[in-house]
């Protein structure tokens, strides 16, 4: 992880550097503020990969000058199949959206209720059907 803290760490001074250059050159606040807060997104990244990398008792074979590709072989993760669940909570999105945009809270309240369900079938498909662990 040290190579993605020096990356996001570079683009961090990159953007602390260009910040006041671009405020100097157009005293234009929007653009400024938005640097300003890359500047300290970066930032916030990069000190958690770098405090990561610093936890870790053995490093990663991609830290490594000697590392071997076969070394990083194995499992990665869990990986969720398919779902639908994610159409249902961006369709009842829309309806919550669509009630309040046209002012009728009739269909937004029925938006709302719809996606609390859509909410807890995405959250508790792992644990019935054919992918329940």
């Amino acid at each position: 992880m040290k190579a993605e803290a020096w990356t996001f760490g570079a683009m961090t001074i990159f953007v602390v550097i260009v910040a006041p250059i671009y405020w100097f050159s157009s005293h234009e606040i929007t653009g400024f503020l938005a640097l300003v807060m890359t500047a300290l997104l970066s930032l916030i990244v990069t000190l958690y990969l770098g405090l990561h990398a610093a936890r870790m008792k053995t490093p990663r074979p991609e830290d490594r000058a000697d590392g071997e590709i076969a070394e990083g072989a194995g499992e990665l993760g869990f990986f969720p199949p398919y779902s639908w669940w994610p159409l249902w909570a961006g369709l009842t999105l829309a309806t919550v959206v669509f009630g309040m945009a046209v002012h009728v809270w009739v269909v937004a309240i029925i938006g709302a209720g719809l996606g609390f369900v859509s909410a807890a079938g995405w959250v508790f498909e792992f644990y019935r059907g054919d992918h329940a662990h």
